[in-house]
């Protein structure tokens, strides 16, 4: 059955609430639900991951009594297991809800489909399909992880007008970034890294910039940002900005033959440090780093950071790491700004 202009406003309202999880859902994804009767919305919810209700039940408690005979609209097929709640669709079906109406189903897909044949075997009209890009596109770092176990990478540069990176590092301050960017860009930058989980960068990067990879967007998130560095030797410094501020929040991937000693130097500051698998010279393409020869495994990287449960990764980095990234398929999305400086063809390329 074709959806009506009513159905098409109150869905765009369940997005909306959905949206407004952003950084306080995850890991579990954004979900906003609206629950209306004869047109008039009488429970509205969306699910805040600290909060433990799903979208629905927030709804439904909204409700009470009035959710008897109305239609739910739902962002994501309601869920119909148990785990640190019961299955939704259930609950949606004990309330005397008669229709639901779903944006898209669960991408998992051994769940996919069962929440609507739970509800639908129930008695309930069941549909699916309202503006489902809008929400697929909302939850596609948790499409990502739910299917593949690691996290959804974005790739984010800002490059000069002939693509290039940066200048040369004789032409700039060294342990200083160099701005490409204004003021705006730069706040929109952080709007991507309040949208992710995580922030990825080389051992380069760092010892060029000694940057504190933080979210200052100000906007609020349930967990810290985790930072994220590819260090193979394990060469961070001990008085970079990222060490001296670390709490917890900061991971240190480097290779097994890495320095014990600076590996637990790190660790006593509050560094997370893990070593991980270098690639065969078979598996080896795109050097980065500080030794092209030791290349950290990317794939088990994130595949690592998936089982921390980080679903989106945002990676700002220098040529290396982007083109090891790139050339092993690993990047889901790329962000780029572009500025009007032009810096030449000597300057720092975006990818290698």
């Amino acid at each position: 059955m074709p959806f009506s202009i009513t159905d098409t406003a109150l869905m765009q309202r369940a997005l909306e609430l959905a949206r407004a999880t952003l950084g306080v859902a995850s890991p579990n994804p954004q979900v906003g639900c609206v629950l209306a009767k004869d047109n008039v919305i009488v429970g509205e919810g969306a699910h805040r991951y600290d909060l433990r209700d799903h979208a629905e039940v927030v709804a439904l408690k909204q409700a009470g009594d009035d959710a008897r005979g109305a239609t739910a609209y739902v962002t994501l097929e309601p869920c119909s297991h148990h785990g640190r709640t019961g299955p939704c669709a259930t609950a949606l079906l004990e309330a005397g809800v008669t229709r639901v109406v779903a944006a898209t189903l669960d991408p998992n897909p051994l769940v996919a489909g069962r929440g609507m044949a739970i509800l639908q075997n129930g008695g309930v009209e069941a549909e699916h399909g309202l503006l489902q890009a809008e929400a697929r596109a909302m939850n596609d770092a948790f499409a990502r992880h739910i299917l593949t176990g690691m996290p959804l990478v974005t790739l984010k540069s800002a490059l000069s007008v002939d693509s290039m990176l940066a200048p040369l590092p004789v032409q700039r301050s060294a342990n200083a970034p160099f701005w490409l960017t204004g003021t705006a860009a730069r706040e929109e930058v952080h709007r991507f890294r309040h949208a992710s989980d995580a922030i990825l960068s080389g051992i380069g990067t760092v010892l060029a910039d000694d940057p504190l990879m933080t979210d200052r967007s100000n906007l609020q998130r349930r967990r810290r940002l985790m930072r994220v560095v590819l260090d193979t030797k394990c060469r961070l410094p001990l008085t970079s900005r990222l060490v001296e501020s670390a709490n917890e929040d900061l991971i240190v991937f480097c290779a097994r033959s890495a320095s014990n000693d600076r590996q637990r130097a790190l660790r006593q500051r509050g560094v997370v440090v893990e070593t991980m698998p270098v690639l065969t010279p078979a598996q080896r393409g795109t050097g980065y780093g500080d030794n092209a020869r030791t290349q950290i495994d990317l794939r088990a990287v994130l595949k690592r950071l998936g089982e921390m449960d980080l679903l989106s990764v945002l990676l700002e980095s220098g040529p290396g790491l982007n083109g090891a990234f790139l050339a092993a398929g690993l990047v889901d999305k790329v962000v780029l700004f572009f500025s009007e400086t032009e810096l030449g063809e000597d300057a720092v390329p975006f990818a290698t």
